[in-house]
């Protein structure tokens, strides 16, 4: 493998604009080839919530996969990457994720990426949560999967969404090893 692969899949929870702002991220670092997967929910949900057309966010991506195709190359573990991110990850893609539900290729990915030991870095969207979706959670990071939640941060002087969009970015980054330059960590 020449280039490092990240799988970036987005499902249907409000904020696409968090997948988006992954690929341009990640765009920007040749070394890094992103295949990227969106839910049917994501498409409604970027053609409703951003500026940006599904064609245009697609286009940030080096390969894009469809996701009822469960036979793409990223459905199998053959198929060698660094892992996976959801952005956002809705309450539905992680009960599927969580129960190995594997009936589209959003799932499927991220199941293949655990079972095969690599990191899948889940960015949930819902508030408040329910039991239900707390005990998923805790199935999730119980089974390996890292849950990073977009929360608020302060500390480091975000004052926009803009901002706090790219300390979420950075944090996630950094589970892969991936310096981000627009992130701005504690520094004590």
């Amino acid at each position: 493998m020449d280039k490092r692969r990240i799988i970036v899949g987005i499902s249907g929870a409000t904020g696409a604009q968090l997948g988006e702002r992954f690929l341009e991220a990640l765009a920007e670092i040749p070394e890094v080839e992103t295949h990227l997967v969106l839910t049917h929910g994501a498409k409604v949900v970027i053609e409703r919530e951003t500026d940006m057309s599904v064609e245009a966010v697609e286009a940030l991506a080096d390969v894009v996969h469809d996701n009822a195709d469960l036979a793409a190359t990223i459905s199998s573990g053959s198929f060698k990457t660094d892992g996976m991110i959801v952005a956002p990850c809705s309450m539905k893609s992680l009960s599927a994720i969580v129960n190995a539900y594997d009936s589209d290729l959003l799932v499927r990915a991220a199941d293949v990426c655990r079972k095969e030991g690599r990191k899948v870095v889940l960015v949930p969207r819902e508030m408040p949560l329910s039991p239900a979706h707390c005990r998923n959670l805790l199935r999730a990071v119980e089974d390996g999967y890292v849950v990073l939640p977009p929360m608020l941060t302060f500390y480091n002087g975000c004052e926009t969404t803009s901002d706090q969009m790219d300390h979420v970015v950075g944090k996630v980054l950094s589970q892969f090893d991936i310096t981000y330059s627009r992130f701005h960590p504690w520094k004590g």
